[in-house]
């Protein structure tokens, strides 16, 4: 039975439909895979094909919100007993995983079926989703651009339509730059909101955290009901919600004050598409009873670039090196791509003086950021500084990791701040370009605000709505 509606349906509207009886579980889990074998030659979204798991989970379906939904996990950190996680990397091999990660169970006990992994740059190390293991992650919107990365694979499906939402993480935009390069909705949630065991307590210092990207704002937060709070044995953990996001998205955010901003945080204009998109969305929100108004932190870029460089060089050495020990093998310029092996170099001259003093670098704009929030409710930037780049744009072969990243170094001049200061941020598709790219709006909120962030967003979900606006590669 053809299920005409599934691809305009958000994951909770297909739950209801499983819940009521209207379709099963397993008949959204045939269209799923229809929709995959159908689109993925063009998107190289899905990497790894699950689709018996996904079958027999859809033949006794979890009573959960999510009860029958079609759903993918990432290539890195989504652990699923049995399966290997590849992280994108031809030296990551040989070891499936012993047990599912705990956001796997949690994923898992919100109801979905899970029918494959998602394609991922190696080890999640770029804006862009280009490994040499999978190859390109290709844009819905035109295959000739990037998904953006590192959860590239993950954005394509769902923009295209094939689940309608899935797993994603973010230790410097992960999850919303893929969001706004695809047209989605992508929540960085709060440091330690969901949490990251059995086997990992933080990854970098707190840099990484886990959700998903989706189609509907009410997905995103109805599934960080699902997973989010502390698990036995976690470092920390972030503040409890007041109450359940979900119920967020209908209430009214109040005249919040708003700070915006059409430069990078060293003066430098964004891209004229991105000025535009922050122009309209700020008259957009005033028109809605919120206070705009240009400002911007003082993040001192010098100590945020050197800190970020320090622990996402150094986390990269060492998980190399876990691996390497684990499986008794040798890091080598022929299994890594030359970019991850140059900073994976460079990570290892790293002292533990070096690290300390990083993270006390994030410690002290967390604290800078903190004061801003005492002032303006939200920052809105863009999520990057330019529409999606073309695929080819970084050269991953570059061994020398200043040179590699030259291209990109203007593309994404806000995005692993709030990953430095653990506050919550969330990109909204409100612009498109005039060739039809996706251009993504950031908005940043104080530590533990999800829930003024699902408000805003719903309120400007209902005021400049996404869900009819289609990429080339759609049902």
């Amino acid at each position: 039975m053809a299920i005409a509606e599934y691809s305009e349906l958000d994951g909770l509207a297909l739950a209801d439909l499983v819940h009521k009886g209207d379709v099963s579980a397993a008949e959204l889990a045939e269209e799923a895979i229809n929709r995959i074998e159908n689109h993925n030659p063009a998107l190289n979204a899905v990497v790894t094909k699950l689709y018996d798991v996904g079958r027999a989970a859809a033949q006794n379906p979890v009573e959960g919100p999510f009860k029958g939904v079609p759903f993918l996990l990432k290539d890195i950190l989504g652990d699923l007993k049995g399966v290997e996680t590849r992280s994108g990397s031809r030296f990551i091999t040989g070891m499936p995983a012993a047990q599912d990660a705990t956001l796997t169970k949690r994923f898992k006990a919100a109801g979905v079926s899970i029918l494959g992994k998602t394609n991922v740059p190696e080890l999640g190390l770029l804006p862009v989703t280009e490994s040499a293991l999978y190859g390109a992650a290709h844009n819905p919107w035109n295959l000739d651009y990037s998904t953006g990365g590192s959860s590239g694979g993950s954005a394509a499906a769902v923009a295209a339509g094939l689940v309608p939402l899935a797993h994603a993480n973010d230790g410097g935009g992960s999850i919303r730059i893929p969001a706004a390069c695809c047209g989605l909705v992508g929540m960085k949630p709060t440091r330690a909101r969901n949490p990251l065991g059995p086997l990992l307590g933080d990854v970098m210092g707190g840099l990484i955290q886990e959700h998903v990207v989706s189609r509907s704002v009410r997905d995103s937060a109805a599934m960080l009901d699902c997973t989010s709070g502390p698990e036995a044995g976690d470092p920390y953990f972030a503040p409890a919600p007041e109450r359940p996001f979900l119920d967020e998205v209908n209430r009214e955010p109040g005249s919040l004050h708003i700070a915006f901003s059409t430069a990078d945080l060293e003066g430098k204009k964004l891209d004229p598409e991105c000025v535009r998109a922050i122009e309209e969305n700020a008259k957009l929100l005033e028109s809605l009873g919120h206070i705009v108004e240009e400002a911007a932190p003082p993040i001192p870029m010098e100590i945020m670039s050197g800190a970020f460089m320090t622990v996402w060089a150094s986390g990269l050495a060492a998980g190399i090196d876990a691996f390497a020990m684990a499986t008794g093998t040798t890091p080598s310029d022929n299994e890594l791509e030359g970019l991850t092996y140059g900073l994976y170099e460079v990570g290892k001259t790293i002292t533990a003086s070096q690290y300390q003093q990083a993270i006390g670098g994030f410690q002290m704009l967390g604290r800078e950021m903190a004061k801003f929030h005492q002032t303006y409710d939200i920052w809105m930037t863009t999520t990057l500084g330019a529409p999606p780049l073309a695929l080819g744009s970084v050269d991953t072969s570059n061994r020398d990791p200043i040179g590699a990243f030259e291209p990109i170094i203007n593309y994404v001049p806000f995005t692993a701040i709030e990953n430095a200061t653990g506050q919550p941020a969330m990109s909204l598709p409100l612009h498109w370009t005039q060739s039809g790219l996706p251009v993504g709006v950031m908005f940043a909120a104080g530590f533990g605000e999800e829930g003024l962030l699902y408000r805003l967003a719903g309120q400007l979900e209902k005021a400049k709505p996404w869900a009819n606006k289609r990429p080339a590669v759609w049902n």
